[in-house]
């Protein structure tokens, strides 16, 4: 991993810090994180934030015990692997820095993609990147990826809409669409969500809760909309929140409990961050080219 670490420090008055930058991987993450408890990301720099006197010396540290996992043979042992046992696919291509992964999109895959170590989004060209090293990862999740790109290739989504008509599924999916068109969110009176913050639904994604509107929400009403739905709740209005809101916003330093998800928000991951980021990106740019046009 060494080579392909960035080390800045810098000593801002009273306190110092090193900011640090290594390709993403989930697991590497996890523990750079139970390692350094008080890092934060910085978007702005694309790095880790450490404090404190020693961090440079304790990053080093952690750095040698991350080389001491990494196989320094790995990547010409997935080439060779590759070579030998190919995967075919029309999902797939190979460069000289690996695979090369663009399928219609899906949050299933996007979900097995993150899986594989060292796998990231190239925004520029519209692909998945995964290097040679994780192919043996790459192979485990290869059925799984390639089983949901190819259940939403246009066609496939097509027939199944066809055969959705009619039925409980498509009304369900209908009033999904209208409630959502509403912007609002059942809350529990006591246990209320920080107002102007961006928090994590199961149903919206990440959202802006902006206002209670004390209304007393029919439960009977919307029971399969909301299943988590219980006591006596009354409406809140939601919006999407601005790149700059998602950018300044704090990660939860954990993965949200089961209790969290029943009662219909939690504060948001930095995996879920990262992803309602780039939705936000391009969501801006395509305003602004609009506006251009």
């Amino acid at each position: 991993m060494a080579d392909d670490v960035e080390i800045d420090h810098e000593d801002k008055g009273a306190g110092e810090r090193v900011s640090v930058a290594f390709p993403f991987d989930r697991m590497t993450v996890q523990r750079f994180r139970e390692a350094f408890p008080r890092a934060r990301w910085s978007d702005r720099r694309k790095a880790w934030i450490v404090p404190g006197t020693t961090a440079r010396r304790r990053i080093d540290r952690w750095l040698a015990r991350e080389d001491a996992r990494v196989d320094p043979y790995a990547e010409g042992k997935g080439r060779d692997a590759y070579a030998f046992e190919p995967i075919l696919s029309p999902y797939l291509n190979v460069d000289k820095d690996g695979f090369r992964i663009r399928t219609p999109f899906s949050r299933k895959v996007v979900e097995e993609i993150r899986q594989v170590p060292f796998a990231r989004w190239d925004g520029e060209h519209k692909v998945w990147r995964v290097p040679f090293a994780s192919y043996d990862d790459l192979v485990d999740r290869w059925g799984a990826i390639e089983a949901e790109a190819q259940r939403n290739e246009p066609e496939e989504k097509r027939k199944r809409a066809e055969a959705r008509k009619g039925t409980y599924e498509e009304r369900l999916s209908r009033r999904r669409a209208v409630e959502r068109k509403r912007r609002r969110i059942p809350l529990a009176v006591d246990d209320l969500p920080p107002i102007g913050r961006p928090l994590a639904t199961p149903l919206y994604g990440i959202v802006v809760v902006g206002d209670i509107t004390g209304e007393l929400v029919d439960c009977h009403e919307v029971a399969d909309l909301y299943p988590h739905i219980a006591g006596d709740p009354v409406w809140g209005l939601w919006r999407t929140p601005s790149l700059e809101e998602l950018v300044q916003t704090w990660p939860s330093k954990r993965a949200p409990e089961e209790r969290e998800r029943q009662r219909g928000w939690w504060l948001p991951t930095l995996e879920e961050l990262r992803e309602a980021r780039l939705t936000a990106k391009a969501r801006e740019r395509r305003a602004r080219q609009k506006a251009q046009a």
